[in-house]
């Protein structure tokens, strides 16, 4: 029996990846170097509902995926590090060996989490890689902006979700 569970978490990581693709790809606004999409609206919802072994995977994968598939492949591997590693921060903060829901101080603490991985990861990152210290500064608003409504928005899906389909916490790893 542990084995199938194991499969359908597989499984649901896999389809969950392919969420934050199309949440990356589907609405896209251009920045100085890249753009801003609603990616964090998957990943934080993820996070909260699936735990951090799927909110990495998926979260990395996905973003790098949907930056292959655009033509931004010059932000895959920062995509990979800064949202796989939002992903993961965000479910360990909220995550509760009960299985309850996370304290509002903790819920908090994820959100500000996010939007720190997010803005300082993107502008270290593409700052040391892809442009200099200025034109990286440029994107801070809009990443503070994408990673703070995504976060919100990814809360307000998994609180629905979980009311709706219980049953959605035993796929959590």
């Amino acid at each position: 029996m542990q084995q199938n569970r194991n499969a359908l978490k597989l499984a649901v990581t896999a389809v969950l990846t392919a969420v934050v693709v199309v949440f990356t790809m589907i609405i896209r606004i251009p920045t100085t170097k890249g753009y801003l999409n609603l990616c964090d609206v998957a990943i934080c919802f993820i996070a909260f509902t699936f735990g951090p072994a799927s909110a990495f995977i998926a979260a990395a994968l996905g973003t790098a995926l949907a930056d292959l598939i655009s033509g931004y492949a010059q932000w895959a591997p920062i995509s990979f590090v800064v949202h796989g590693l939002e992903g993961l921060l965000i479910a360990l903060i909220v995550r509760s060996k009960a299985g309850a829901d996370a304290s509002p101080v903790k819920k908090i603490l994820a959100g500000l989490v996010c939007m720190a991985t997010v803005t300082l990861g993107y502008f270290a990152l593409s700052a040391l890689f892809i442009s200099t210290a200025a034109v990286a500064l440029a994107e801070v608003p809009g990443n503070l902006v994408q990673s703070g409504i995504g976060f919100v928005l990814g809360l307000g899906v998994s609180v629905a979700v979980k009311r709706a389909y219980p049953p959605v916490r035993a796929l959590s790893w």
